[in-house]
């Protein structure tokens, strides 16, 4: 038997293994496509609370080398802001990466754990009971495990055998996006590209280096096969209709399609099943949240699931990945309807977009939104206490190296600048790092292993209160 078995090997599937194997949970993942390599070669960006979570785990290096950063402004739909100065991270910018780079990755880091992945094989059906679940593949084999989770997108099989609800609004749009080069004049190119976009938010004809432009134009109808990718001469009719002309379009590197379904489950959560990323919830792209929810969802998830299957899990613990997780996607749901809603060529909505323009002229509005979108606004319900508390722990100054530095291994932490705190029994679980010089404006806080704040103070008795809720009995 194993420990947990996940549907889906992409970037969401890939993450919580390796999470699950750093407490030496047995992880099995499943992937029906055969290949690893992406059909096409789509640039996605990670943002900042992406950057930070790869920090915390050693992998930062890996992509910066292979990606391109970028500045964090302007994301929410497309209004032109600066980045806002000073925000709260060693890493405030983006990167654009190609996302089989990033599942390359990702994969290639759970394997190292020693995660376990097959390729080519297909979820059918699911059964669970008291003790565990059963898998049964597309090729008859069954398999058993303690735990299952669907990564496996926006259509998974995982999520439909478990008849969980997903209610939201069907796709009533479709835009075709790609990157491609263009045989017209960059300067013509500039000049259609500033006429078209005063009345048309949801187009965008941008240099992308090397003679190479990524391409976003609305369809005139939506695709009744989504996962049928577009050609060339989809995208030259297109722009034809929208643009009065195709800018002579050739030699994309990628093209696709989305439409505006938005959707979120009912629950994460069914007995000893659960959903991440796509699987829980679908919406437009707009400001590139998507893979980065993805990701979050995981790094949640990971250490729960792990104290579940360990034993020492709280009889809460696990429940608490829908209530925080599930709040989050309905924010990401509902900023997404809103920037569709400001891409719109309707006289009220580019009214609206240009009263929306003024007021991100504001810094605290900008920086708001920015924090938004970048998921560093993000505020866990953990109950009263210093406003530290459900927010994540920025990667602080230590007289040795930095506090990201010392999350690696996927568990909680104690930082203290009293001296006078210990972790005692938990110390299995928590490590503790005393340092008086430490950047932090109160006296000691618990960090969970996702990189969040469950305690700010300084009574031993309090520490250890919280010691317990999150990590269990001592």
């Amino acid at each position: 038997m194993f420990d947990v078995i996940i549907a889906g090997c992409g970037p969401t599937g890939a993450v919580l293994a390796s999470e699950l194997r750093l407490h030496d949970v047995r992880v099995l993942v499943l992937e029906k496509e055969p290949e690893s390599a992406s059909s096409f070669v789509r640039v996605v960006s990670l943002h900042v609370r992406s950057l930070e979570i790869l920090a915390m785990r050693g992998l930062l290096d890996r992509f910066l080398e292979r990606g391109r950063r970028r500045p964090a402004g302007g994301l929410f739909a497309a209004i032109p802001a600066p980045a806002p100065e000073g925000l709260d991270s060693a890493h405030a910018h983006l990167l654009g990466i190609p996302q089989p780079v990033v599942e390359r990755l990702l994969e290639d880091h759970a394997l190292a754990l020693g995660a376990e992945v097959r390729r080519g094989s297909a979820v059918a059906g699911v059964e669970q009971d008291d003790e565990g679940v059963t898998v049964a593949l597309a090729g008859g084999e069954r398999l058993r495990s303690r735990y299952l989770v669907g990564c496996d997108g926006a259509r998974s099989t995982v999520r439909k055998l478990l008849g969980v609800g997903f209610p939201g609004e069907p796709s009533r749009n479709d835009t075709l996006m790609g990157e491609m080069a263009a045989s017209v004049p960059p300067e013509e190119i500039a000049a259609r590209v500033a006429e078209v976009s005063r009345t048309s938010g949801a187009f965008s004809f941008a240099p992308f280096g090397e003679g190479i432009y990524r391409v976003v134009v609305p369809c005139a109808a939506v695709s009744e096969d989504r996962a049928e990718p577009p050609t060339v001469d989809d995208f030259r009719r297109e722009l034809r209709a929208v643009a009065g002309t195709d800018f002579g379009v050739h030699s994309p590197r990628w093209l696709s399609r989305f439409g505006d379904a938005t959707r979120l489950v009912d629950r994460y959560r069914v007995g000893r099943v659960l959903l991440a990323g796509d699987a829980a919830h679908v919406h437009p792209p707009a400001g590139g949240q998507g893979l980065n929810l993805g990701l979050q969802d995981a790094v949640n998830l990971g250490w729960k699931l792990a104290a579940q299957v360990r034993g020492w899990a709280p009889a809460t613990l696990l429940d608490t990945y829908h209530a925080e997780r599930h709040p989050v996607a309905a924010d990401v749901l509902d900023n997404t309807r809103a920037q569709v809603a400001l891409h719109s060529p309707e006289p009220g909505a580019r009214a609206l977009r240009r009263l929306l323009t003024e007021l991100a002229g504001f810094e605290e509005v900008n920086r708001h939104l920015t924090e938004k979108i970048t998921g560093l606004g993000i505020r866990y319900d953990l109950g009263s206490g210093h406003d530290l508390v459900g927010r994540r722990m920025p990667d602080v100054t230590l007289e040795e190296g930095r506090l990201h530095e010392r999350l690696r291994e996927g568990r909680g932490l104690v930082l203290d600048r009293t001296g006078r705190l210990a972790v005692g029994a938990w110390r299995d679980r928590v490590d503790l790092v005393t340092d008086p010089a430490a950047e932090l404006d109160v006296p000691a806080v618990l960090v969970r292993p996702d990189g969040y704040v469950a305690w700010a103070g300084e009574l031993q008795r309090d520490l250890d209160d919280h010691l317990a809720r999150w990590f269990g009995a001592a």
